[in-house]
C-alpha cells in the first residue's frame, strides 16, 4: 500500500521560506514521480512541482520558476519542495502525490496549509 506523508506547512510573512517534506511508501521501484499540487479557498487544485524518482527529472509551473526547488532523497524515500520569496498568493494547502511513470496522479497525501501574510 502506497502511503505518503506531507510535513511542513506554516504561516509566514512574505518573502519568507519554507520547506515541505513527502514521506512515500510502499512503492515496489523507483519508476515512479511525486508530485507537489496545491489548492487556495475558491480555486482549482493546481500543479507546482513533480519529480521523477528514478532519474531527478523536474517540473515547474511557470508561477512558482526560479522561487522553488523540488528534490528527492532516494535513500530516505522522500522529496522535499524548497519555497522561497514566499508570496501572499502561494498561500494554500499544498498536497503531495505520487503516480508510477505514465499513469495518473492516483496517491494523494494530507495536504498541508502554507499561510503567507503580505
Amino acid at each position: 500500500e502506497v502511503q505518503l506523508v506531507e510535513s511542513g506547512g506554516g504561516l509566514v510573512q512574505a518573502g519568507a521560506s519554507l520547506r515541505l517534506s513527502c514521506a512515500a511508501s510502499g512503492f515496489p521501484s523507483d519508476d515512479y514521480a511525486i508530485g507537489w499540487f496545491r489548492q487556495a479557498p475558491g480555486k482549482e487544485r493546481e500543479s507546482v512541482s513533480c519529480i521523477t524518482i528514478i532519474d531527478g527529472s523536474t517540473y515547474y509551473a511557470d508561477s512558482v520558476k526560479g522561487r522553488f526547488a523540488i528534490s528527492r532523497d532516494r535513500a530516505k524515500n522522500a522529496v522535499y519542495l524548497r519555497m522561497n520569496s514566499l508570496k501572499p498568493e502561494d498561500t494554500a494547502v499544498y498536497y503531495c502525490a505520487a503516480k508510477v511513470i505514465k499513469d495518473r496522479w492516483s496517491e494523494w497525501g494530507q495536504g498541508t496549509q502554507v499561510t503567507v501574510s503580505s
